[in-house]
């Protein structure tokens, strides 16, 4: 019911020439499978495009399972032809046994340098011990960076001291892509979203965000989501100078995303709701912005995830659009209808989407697909 609901709305919009709508056919191509090269498993998709054009496709590779821990390497592998053809992938770190994931690239338009937040544990250490504080070792945030297109990165940095307080456990980096201010008091500030679980807190986990306003050299902690009970976010600029954090909820009813807003380029949050427009399993999902608007048009975002409000069922990969700055949803495209999970957006230097998301035939995680489509009426 709610397919059809939403391709005749798609429909009448076409047709009252309200908005713009999305074109039906995205071209697609598998960039990590499960099993490959190497690795049991590939997840966590990470997409952003460089400022060469260059487009960078980032993932988890799980050594021996599909499991969250155990050896995780952070892998990437890159595209210079706009996603049609991609490079073998390379190990941007690894560490034996241990886990390196949670991928959220951001590019810095001022110089050019592709900067990489991450996170570390012990592969013996599992979440529910490091969230009760009785692990062997904690989640520690790290950062790395690319200034020659992706091609090399820097050595890891740990960044633990100055953006996890003690009391904090769990400890995630998007996943996902993060943004660098482009407007405001705060122009030029890199965000990141993260979250974070606090033992014995109501809701147990938090969104919030770290920031770095010396281009990369330096990362301090942001604000705190008001409430509990969400965790992996994403974040856009408004159009109005604030900053939207979208969450992924716990899974209360209605299952749906929560959001709330800064007004200070991330350092706090108010106002967190619940938007049942953006329906979830639960689950991560990707937010950014296409454009800031003209004449013609408002400015337009696009969001993605498994659009299914039963729990545990990952499917129904859609991509949504809204023209007023994440109020509404009207226009919304199915990408993948069977079991799908997390993905990444990122638009493209010739104006076309790219989503690199997880897919397959009998669950979520047996591929990591790019898909790449345009807006009607913007094709060439």
């Amino acid at each position: 019911m709610i397919a059809r609901f939403l391709t005749g709305l798609w429909l009448s919009l076409m047709a009252l020439g309200a908005v713009a709508a999305m074109a039906a056919q995205p071209q697609s191509t598998d960039v990590f499978r499960s099993g490959a090269d190497g690795y049991h498993t590939y997840r966590i998709p990470a997409l952003i495009v460089s400022k060469q054009g260059t487009l960078l496709a980032f993932c988890e590779g799980r050594k021996n399972d599909m499991q969250d821990t155990g050896r995780i390497d952070l892998l990437l592998k890159r595209s210079t032809d706009g996603g049609r053809t991609w490079s073998k992938q390379q190990v941007v770190w690894s560490d034996g046994p241990n886990t390196c994931g949670n991928p959220c690239p951001v590019i810095d338009q001022a110089t050019g340098v592709i900067w990489l937040l991450v996170t570390w544990n012990r592969g013996d250490d599992e979440e529910g011990h490091i969230v009760a504080m009785t692990s062997k070792d904690t989640r520690r945030p790290y950062v790395t960076s690319s200034a020659d297109d992706g091609q090399s990165w820097s050595p890891v940095k740990e960044i633990t001291a100055a953006v996890k307080p003690a009391e904090w456990g769990w400890y995630s980096t998007g996943p996902g892509n993060a943004i660098q201010l482009s407007r405001g008091l705060h122009r030029g500030r890199l965000v990141i979203p993260c979250c974070y679980s606090k033992a014995g807190a109501k809701g147990t986990y938090f969104s919030h965000t770290i920031y770095s306003d010396d281009h990369g050299q330096s990362w301090r902690l942001g604000g705190t989501s008001p409430e509990g009970g969400v965790d992996e976010s994403v974040v856009v600029e408004l159009s109005d100078g604030r900053l939207m954090l979208n969450m992924r909820s716990s899974g209360e009813v209605p299952r749906c995303r929560r959001m709330c807003f800064s007004l200070d380029g991330g350092q706090s949050w108010v106002d967190q709701h619940a938007d049942p427009a953006l329906v979830e399993p639960p689950c991560q999902a990707s937010f950014v912005r296409y454009d800031w608007g003209d004449a013609g048009h408002g400015g337009r975002l696009l969001f993605s995830n498994p659009a299914n409000g039963e729990r545990d069922q990952r499917n129904r990969l859609t991509v949504r659009m809204s023209e007023d700055e994440g109020r509404t949803w009207p226009v919304a495209k199915l990408l993948y209808a069977g079991p799908s999970a997390y993905s990444c957006l990122a638009v493209l230097p010739d104006g076309s989407i790219g989503c690199l998301y997880e897919a397959g035939q009998k669950h979520p995680y047996e591929k990591l697909v790019f898909a790449c489509f345009r807006l009607v009426g913007d094709e060439h």
